[in-house]
């Protein structure tokens, strides 16, 4: 069973993001984050909110 309360509005998606480089972000559904590349940032998405502070995402590592 699918957990629906993870899920985000893609028009919601549409208009988000990065707050730091202002660029697009793609959605990860397998980490529920979305992931700005420029940034090599991975933002949260907890109970389907996209958590867009900075100190909150998580750095990704190469």
């Amino acid at each position: 069973m699918e957990d629906r309360t993870s899920r985000v509005d893609p028009k919601l998606l549409e208009l988000l993001v990065c707050p730091l480089t202002k660029g697009r972000l793609s959605y990860h559904a397998t980490d529920n984050e979305l992931i700005s590349e420029k940034a090599r940032l991975a933002y949260p998405i907890r109970d389907g909110i996209p958590i867009m502070l900075i100190s909150e995402a998580r750095k990704i590592e190469d």
